[in-house]
């Protein structure tokens, strides 16, 4: 495999993680800007008689969605290590899912793709991590992403005693 070849999955995992870190400063710390879009999404969500889902206590709250970026990053940053690339494949997976979500959301509610009127760079943001975690899943890391999920299906397999989880 070229230098190049091996270098592009960590090159993007820390493009990723790097996105991920950033925003938890916003998320974590309650910061206006978190505000203004979790608000929106709430009361979007509040009109479809879903209140609170968004919320500080909601079950997509920005703590709850930061707490997945975070695991996010950290499982793609402890998957540059030669021996840990299925971690690298999952936090990819938790890339996508947590991304596909944001970007749908400003797609397709009333948050729309600026919600704090700065250039739309969180929606770019959000799309670039979006295509990448594709990128790693679909190509880079499809092998090991196999590899973790038949690991993590082994947990719940069953044994001669019951399962193992």
């Amino acid at each position: 495999m070229s230098f190049v070849r091996k270098l592009t999955p960590h090159v993007l995992a820390g493009f990723m993680a790097v996105i991920f870190l950033d925003s938890l400063r916003f998320k974590f710390t309650d910061h206006p800007k978190t505000q203004v879009i979790f608000g929106a999404l709430n009361a979007w969500a509040g009109s479809l008689g879903l209140e609170g889902l968004f919320g500080h206590t909601g079950l997509f709250s920005q703590y709850v969605i930061g707490s997945i970026e975070l695991l996010a990053a950290a499982l793609l940053i402890a998957g540059m290590a030669p021996r840990m690339q299925r971690l690298q494949a999952a936090g990819s997976l938790a890339a996508f899912l947590v991304m596909a979500g944001a970007v749908s959301f400003h797609l397709f509610t009333p948050l729309g793709i600026d919600p704090n009127h700065d250039g739309a760079g969180l929606f770019a943001a959000a799309c670039a991590n979006l295509a990448f975690s594709l990128v790693m899943i679909l190509g880079l890391r499809r092998r090991e992403l196999a590899q973790f999920a038949q690991a993590f299906a082994a947990l719940f397999a069953p044994t001669a005693h019951g399962y193992r989880a």
